[in-house]
């Protein structure tokens, strides 16, 4: 099982894209495997023949376990001279009887005498399944790589012998008992077990993570967000409403975050120990939900990108989060994030920071709201609150109320952010 992230401890055999027997190539997709973060495709590493399957579909297996046996060529002849090397009795040579002393010794029933007194006693476990249980040499390797029980098998053989494919479907079904199960429904006066999916397990590892050792503080503002929404009825009179590309009020924040943090750079950063890590790139982190938990897709050396390559992106890497088809390296790092639940009619909230990153910037819905207007009179107007959390190690108060400072300005001079 390979390490497809920097978190994942196991993974979750999902798929196979080839069956036993195929020829593989290197780099060619030869499963799909669930890990805590997504599910990713993985790459056959050398050329050869799949010949084992060591993980059925649902099998789920810590990272380095076995899961598959890609034979190079010129292998199969060698490979064939062992089966039929485990197949011989030790010291038995080809063609060549058993003499009747090896008779003899091969009907000793599986008796040794007692430590004491010298009578017999029964045979031990493993004994009794070497004694009792007919099977194949093959058979007994492939129950010993899959962890099954050869006594629990009952054979298709001939005289009852379990083979290969009895072995293997053992291991199949066990497999599926393993795999966890949607809960029933909870009814009036019950409660349901519901397991932890990888996912789930690291969120909780790494928010305690996070909470305890991270000294929290956090800013808010609120931003007149009456001209965001006068740029984005500009942009939807031009016709960017009917564009599955167009560019949101999120979009805008995402820029402006960026921006704001290009211009007070010591925010872009995090506590390493005995020093502060100030990245040159904002590597730009970006909250998604997703059904069983939350992933943090990241946009790199965002600072070079323009509002609609932000967008473009965004929207890009959340529609391959929800799916899970992310590559490691795509949801992995961040300088900082941004987490906005302003579309599920949040008002304003605290988020946790993702360590080892310095901040994290919460965004709430733009709700209408009474105002006091240049000539002091009350109008409606538009606002939306932000609040950041910090990492007090990295970030003092004062430098996150320059880093607001800044955000406000741009968020309230939409323009800026186009060019």
């Amino acid at each position: 099982m390979p390490k497809l992230s920097d978190t994942m401890t196991e993974g979750t055999l999902v798929a196979w894209k080839k069956k036993k027997g195929d020829k593989v190539s290197a780099g060619e997709i030869l499963a799909e495997i669930e890990t805590d973060k997504a599910t990713m495709e993985w790459e056959s590493p050398e050329d050869g023949t799949l010949t084992e399957i060591y993980v059925e579909e649902g099998g789920k297996v810590n990272v380095g376990d076995k899961i598959a046996f890609i034979r190079a060529e010129g292998e199969e002849a060698r490979a064939a001279e062992t089966s039929e090397k485990e197949a011989k009795p030790a010291g038995q040579e080809e063609g060549k009887p058993k003499t009747a002393e090896e008779k003899a010794v091969s009907a000793k029933p599986l008796k040794e005498p007692a430590a004491t007194g010298g009578a017999p006693t029964a045979a031990s476990p493993a004994q009794a399944e070497a004694g009792r249980v007919k099977a194949s040499p093959v058979a007994r390797r492939i129950a010993a790589e899959l962890g099954v029980d050869l006594s629990s098998i009952k054979g298709t053989g001939p005289l009852g012998r379990v083979t290969e494919a009895d072995v293997r479907a053992a291991a199949q079904s066990k497999a599926a008992l393993s795999r966890p199960s949607v809960p029933a429904a909870v009814q009036a006066g019950e409660s349901a077990r519901i397991q932890l999916s990888g996912m789930r397990r690291i969120i909780a590892q790494r928010l305690t993570e996070s909470l305890g050792p991270v000294p929290h503080f956090y800013l808010t503002i609120e931003v007149n967000a009456g001209p965001l929404m006068e740029a984005r009825e500009e942009l939807k009179s031009a016709g960017e409403n009917s564009d599955p590309a167009k560019i949101t009020v999120n979009d805008f924040v995402l820029k402006a975050a960026v921006i704001a943090a290009v211009k007070v750079p010591r925010v872009n950063a995090s506590f390493a120990g005995d020093a502060i890590v100030q990245y040159a790139d904002v590597d730009l982190g970006i909250a998604v939900a997703v059904e069983d938990g939350l992933l943090t897709p990241v946009i790199r050396a965002a600072q070079t990108k323009s509002l609609r390559e932000i967008s473009a992106l965004a929207k890009d890497l959340a529609y391959r989060a929800r799916n899970k088809k992310m590559k490691p390296e795509e949801f992995q790092g961040g300088t900082f994030t941004v987490s906005n639940l302003g579309g599920m009619g949040i008002d304003s909230f605290s988020a946790v920071i993702n360590p080892p990153q310095g901040f994290i910037l919460a965004v709430g819905r733009i709700q209408k709201a009474p105002v006091v207007d240049d000539c002091d009179q009350v109008v409606v107007g538009h606002r939306m609150s932000l609040t950041m959390s910090c990492d007090h190690r990295v970030i003092d108060g004062a430098l996150g109320a320059r880093y607001l400072q800044e955000l406000r300005h741009l968020l309230e001079n939409p323009a800026l952010l186009m060019v």
